[in-house]
């Protein structure tokens, strides 16, 4: 067990924040947006060694001095049957210590088998044995990092034959057996319960309250007869509508807007923001 003052997914009430893209850094430093925080990608600030750090970490450090900071990694591969790289998730740990960010987290999924990355959050089988093995990754790499993780639901457009437990079986048992928190996906839900047909209310019912650190938005666009989760566009009403009812059932959890392809201004992403902080509140009075 982490000590109680290494885990940093303590749900924390810091309310709606967005993601941090590089085309934002000199916006958010001139302008200082009333947010209490933001997410960076955990992987475009691993560039530091004895000669400094990288120009986006600096960018970083700069924005963390008035803002918190959540990490979000999209390269641990939990799920593959390949070795958990030593290396990453050592220079994981630097930047962690380096940042402080209030709550860390990851994706449910594989990235690529035999040192190939296939750059996709591709889907697991969800079987016992899966589970095992997802499982003692997770605490692995918890225990490497000196504090607990948060995982994330993936949107997929395929499921396995011989899978013999829901999704949302399967994050919970995830989430019982690991200790670690869950990064609440609501994009990828609704995307995922029209792609495989699946109940949206039944999914959110099952997680348990208390293993909740996050909750995501994001916009997506069809592809055929798929919903395809692109993040780039606004959320859909259908997804706010979902999103008031993860509110009704968890409560005030912490939620951000991501928004990575087709980027557009600072303002408009402070404007779903705003929204969100609107559904929230709405929600809960």
């Amino acid at each position: 067990m982490l000590p109680h003052s290494a885990d940093s997914n303590s749900r924390r009430d810091l309310g709606v924040g967005i993601g941090l893209r590089p085309p934002h850094y000199s916006e958010v430093l001139q302008q200082r947006p009333k947010l209490a925080w933001f997410e960076a990608i955990s992987e475009n600030y691993l560039t530091f060694d004895e000669r400094g750090p990288g120009a986006a970490l600096v960018s970083l450090e700069k924005i963390r001095a008035d803002y918190e900071i959540v990490l979000h990694g999209v390269s641990l591969s939990i799920g593959s049957v390949d070795p958990i790289s030593v290396n990453y998730l050592t220079h994981l740990k630097q930047l962690y210590d380096r940042i402080q960010p209030a709550w860390v987290s990851d994706h449910l999924c594989w990235t690529g088998v035999q040192d190939e990355n296939l750059h996709d959050l591709l889907p697991l089988p969800y079987t016992e044995e899966a589970l095992n093995h997802v499982c003692s990754r997770i605490q692995y790499v918890q225990e490497r990092l000196g504090r607990r993780i948060s995982i994330e639901n993936v949107s997929s457009y395929l499921t396995y034959t011989h899978s013999t437990l829901s999704e949302w079986e399967f994050l919970r048992e995830i989430a019982q057996r690991t200790g670690c928190g869950i990064l609440l996906d609501v994009n990828n839900i609704y995307v995922s319960s029209i792609n495989h047909g699946f109940s949206a209310t039944e999914f959110l019912n099952a997680i348990p309250r208390s293993a909740v650190t996050q909750i995501h938005l994001a916009g997506h666009s069809k592809s055929g007869t798929l919903l395809v989760d692109t993040h780039d566009s606004p959320v859909c009403e259908s997804v706010w509508q979902l999103y008031a009812e993860t509110v009704r059932r968890f409560g005030s959890i912490p939620t951000l807007i991501e928004w990575d392809a087709e980027l557009p201004t600072l303002g408009r992403l402070l404007q779903e923001a705003d929204h969100a902080k609107k559904i929230l509140e709405e929600t809960l009075r």
